[in-house]
């Protein structure tokens, strides 16, 4: 190529960089996960041009759908959680994809391989998992509440149990790891009674099962069997947000800036970042800084760790599908146990995803799920394994697995964490989520800076539905006459 011709394609290729990095949208929706993929596909569909942008490289935030076993697994969000009015259940059915009830019957095994009282004790924990919702509390803690019901359900049901400190004191501690794997907590103590969260009606375990719970971001943008995708949108993944400057001039423009040192206009960004994120990052994110009540909203909000660690084996060799094989400890297998293998103790069951015919997940939540992110993959393989041993017991040969996955949530830079709960500690800030969700407004009042995400839910965080109702949410307040 002569030398004319290179200066010439030098130039046309600086410009043509110069204008995406300047290129103005109507609206930059940072992450796309259920959120920032609901209120980017909603925007789009009513005619506006959107931007989004990823960190990671794909698209799903904390729902991640992968091959694994004879199927597929899913590494994030596992259910819909309930029906109406659910936009992701909706979506679904309006598009004739199938999903699949999964029947989760607890299962109880203990660590001495044996199955005594399996029906009392899943009798009482189904008990126990009743009193999740229950609003007359004195207590502000759950498993405080828990505690003293359970005991005076006991002296009415079962006195003699009320005697046996040895099983009083295992099976609390089965229950508080129950509840832990329900919200993503430590400690049932931290779980405040007095949550806002609510439960869709309808089926509260309801699988995507071989389709995959990618399937609902392929349906919102279009792309489910090879669609087109929208022609509004335009999505850059592994591009990171390192600042978001929004002016408080009317009429002026958002700037965001990425790691890769591209800046992107919009007259409005919707930003859909886990709290976890916005934990790290919020003081060197935005400019001019968040006002108070929205740092305090950020700093209140907990943000709970929910972990899988799943194998694959050569074909399915357990009890029963599609339910929770529940481990419950003794005391004096517990004391046996090494300090550097306690994490063990926390795993609290296995369960048979729909996805997959040979794959079995195990669960682990908190400070212990975030341990387990950090030990060598052989040590989490081989001591599952034997774990798995011992509570299956002498009549049941566990096989060699044949893969593993495991999550991490924590310490992945783009999530830090699964999801949020009420705690008793945020429970002082009792505006926390709607001051969350507030967004942050030109001189004029217009909305510039918008936020969504599960934890901006008031009532279903923690869900995929409550965070694509928050996407929803942000998309119509930009939308106040559509009636997409």
């Amino acid at each position: 190529m002569a030398l004319r011709g290179v200066i010439a394609l030098i130039f046309y290729l600086a410009i043509a960089s110069a204008e995406e990095s300047t290129m103005q949208y109507d609206t930059i929706v940072i992450g796309l996960g259920s959120a920032g993929v609901t209120a980017a596909s909603t925007l789009a569909r009513a005619g506006r041009k959107v931007l989004g942008l990823e960190a990671q490289d794909r698209i799903g935030g904390r729902v991640k759908t992968v091959p694994f076993g004879d199927g597929v697994v899913e590494l994030g969000a596992e259910w819909i959680h309930g029906q109406y009015p659910s936009r992701v259940y909706d979506t679904a059915i309006q598009n004739n994809i199938t999903v699949l009830s999964q029947n989760l019957a607890v299962d109880v095994y203990q660590s001495d391989g044996t199955r005594d009282n399996h029906e009392l004790l899943n009798g009482l924990i189904m008990y126990c998992l009743s009193l999740v919702d229950d609003t007359n509390a004195k207590e502000d803690s759950l498993g405080a509440y828990i505690t003293r019901k359970l005991k005076d359900h006991l002296k009415e049901t079962h006195p003699e149990l009320l005697e046996d400190k040895d099983f009083l004191e295992e099976f609390l501690s089965l229950m508080d790891l129950v509840v832990d794997n329900y919200v993503g907590s430590s400690n049932w103590n931290d779980v405040s009674t007095a949550t806002k969260y609510k439960e869709l009606e309808g089926d509260q375990h309801l699988s995507w099962h071989r389709y995959g719970y990618k399937t609902f971001f392929e349906l919102l943008l279009n792309t489910y069997k090879g669609g087109p995708g929208l022609a509004n949108l335009d999505i850059k993944l592994n591009t990171e947000v390192t600042k978001i400057v929004w002016p408080q001039q009317p009429s002026t423009p958002v700037e965001v800036t990425c790691k890769d040192g591209k800046v992107y206009k919009a007259n409005n960004v919707i930003v859909t970042v886990s709290v976890g994120v916005l934990k790290e990052r919020h003081m060197t994110l935005f400019t001019p800084p968040l006002p108070r009540d929205k740092v305090n909203a950020i700093i209140g909000v907990t943000m709970g760790v929910m972990d899988k660690i799943i194998f694959s084996f050569d074909k399915p060799w357990w009890p029963v599908s599609h339910t929770f094989l529940v481990f419950m400890w003794k005391g004096e297998d517990k004391r046996k146990v090494a300090k550097e293998d306690f994490w063990t103790t926390k795993i609290f069951s296995a369960s048979t995803p729909m996805g997959s015919s040979n794959t079995l997940t195990l669960w682990t939540s908190g400070e212990t799920g975030k341990w387990v992110e950090t030990i060598p993959e052989e040590v989490v393989k081989r001591k599952s394994v034997e774990l798995l041993q011992k509570f299956l017991g002498a009549n049941v040969t566990i096989p060699e697995p044949t893969g593993m996955l495991r999550t991490t949530w924590y310490s992945n830079p783009y999530t830090r964490g699964s999801y949020t709960f009420d705690s008793v500690s945020s429970m002082k800030y009792p505006n926390y989520r709607a001051d969350l969700g507030k967004p942050l407004p030109d001189s004029a009042g217009t909305p510039k800076v918008l936020f969504a995400g599960e934890a901006t839910d008031l009532t279903h965080f923690s869900t995929v539905h409550g965070a694509s109702a928050s996407g929803y949410r942000e998309a119509m307040r930009l939308l106040p006459h559509s009636k997409i």
